[in-house]
């Protein structure tokens, strides 16, 4: 199965209500999709967000490095080769995360399809099914709380609450979501670089002496702010956990042996793909470290190929951050991963089992 084109494709969904943070808000997934195509028929689907303010990646700037860059590389490369063509990704071009991934999931479903079984059988094996989390914008109290009751009437039991705008307003919002929520579900906070260190220690020691039991506090401060993780960890019994400051399997190493957080979250984005977040979790599962799989703002393509790492590599990867596809008011996707509210089940056709896309805008 050798590699004869790389194509492109745009996929947009409209979100069921904004997704806000303290750095963004955005309306619908964009995803670009890469195409991969082979002399056998076969075809592998990657897809990669513009992520700017994360990853420093635009769709325009994922197509200008895989056309002029990666491309002229892998075609002709054969699927079976697979250590090669990942050693060509990861090595043609510094940073540009969002491309490798991408391309990463397109060959990986290829790698799939040729051995006729599903990507995480051939990654370890696993569970086909996964509970996730999701995500509660950051807004005003009376609407996060509404957005909290109705996550959990549709079956969510563990809430992912956007914060970081203001550390006061802030602090009020957990309060008062807390107070609806009871222990209906577990909270996870995601403060998006938003807070100081010292910010983040009074919280989060406010929070323990109130009794509100957080699972974690995500990426609290800047991304290289590798000193201040340290000194909120220090300082806090609840859990920390890196995002941000996560992307290569070198930082997660100095994360976890200089004892700056507690958690690492893998997102396939920010790791270049599926390799680096293998070397992640086998990484994180050498110093007994859990890890978290996450995602941008994306559709099921590449959220799909995120929870066939997450069964692969469950007894390190053990919570599941995978809310991107229930987001939007449809999934074009068919086949492949079913994300249906809180459950995630895998089938078990070749690769991602992807079987067919509606929507693909032809770029």
């Amino acid at each position: 199965m050798k590699i004869t084109n790389i194509r492109f494709a745009k996929l947009i969904v409209p979100l069921i209500t904004p997704f806000k943070t303290s750095m963004r808000t955005v309306e619908n997934i964009e995803d670009l999709v890469v195409i991969i195509e082979t002399d056998s028929g076969q075809i592998g689907y990657g897809s990669a967000p513009a992520t700017p303010v994360i990853t420093g990646d635009t769709h325009g700037s994922i197509i200008a490095a895989i056309d002029l860059v990666f491309k002229p590389k892998l075609c002709g490369m054969e699927i079976d080769n697979l250590n090669e063509i990942i050693h060509v990704i990861q090595t043609s071009m510094v940073n540009n995360s969002s491309a490798k991934a991408a391309l990463e999931i397109a060959v990986y479903d290829l790698w799939g399809k040729m051995y006729k079984a599903p990507l995480y059988k051939l990654l370890g094996g696993g569970s086909n099914t996964l509970r996730t989390d999701i995500t509660i914008s950051v807004d005003n109290i009376d609407k996060m709380i509404s957005d909290s009751l109705l996550a959990i009437d549709n079956g969510f039991d563990i809430l992912k609450i956007k914060i970081g705008n203001n550390i006061t307003d802030d602090i009020e919002r957990v309060k008062e979501i807390n107070q609806v929520v009871g222990d209906k579900a577990l909270l996870r906070l995601d403060v998006n670089q938003g807070w100081s260190p010292k910010q983040t220690v009074y919280a989060v020691q406010l929070f323990e002496k109130s009794g509100i039991q957080l699972e974690l506090v995500e990426q609290p401060v800047k991304a290289d702010d590798f000193a201040g993780l340290k000194y909120i960890s220090d300082r806090v019994n609840t859990p920390i956990m890196a995002d941000e400051s996560a992307f290569s399997p070198k930082q997660v190493i100095e994360l976890i042996t200089h004892q700056c957080v507690d958690i690492i979250n893998i997102k396939l984005m920010k790791t270049g793909g599926i390799s680096n977040a293998i070397a992640i979790a086998e990484i994180a599962k050498t110093y007994q470290v859990e890890c978290m799989i996450g995602c941008m703002l994306e559709g099921s393509i590449a959220v799909s190929a995120a929870a066939h790492l997450a069964s692969a590599k469950s007894s390190t990867i053990t919570k599941i951050d995978l809310d991107g596809p229930s987001l939007g008011r449809f999934d074009p996707v068919k086949g492949g991963v079913l994300f249906d509210q809180s459950t995630i089940k895998l089938n078990n056709l070749p690769g991602l089992g992807i079987e067919s896309i509606d929507g693909l805008i032809d770029i």
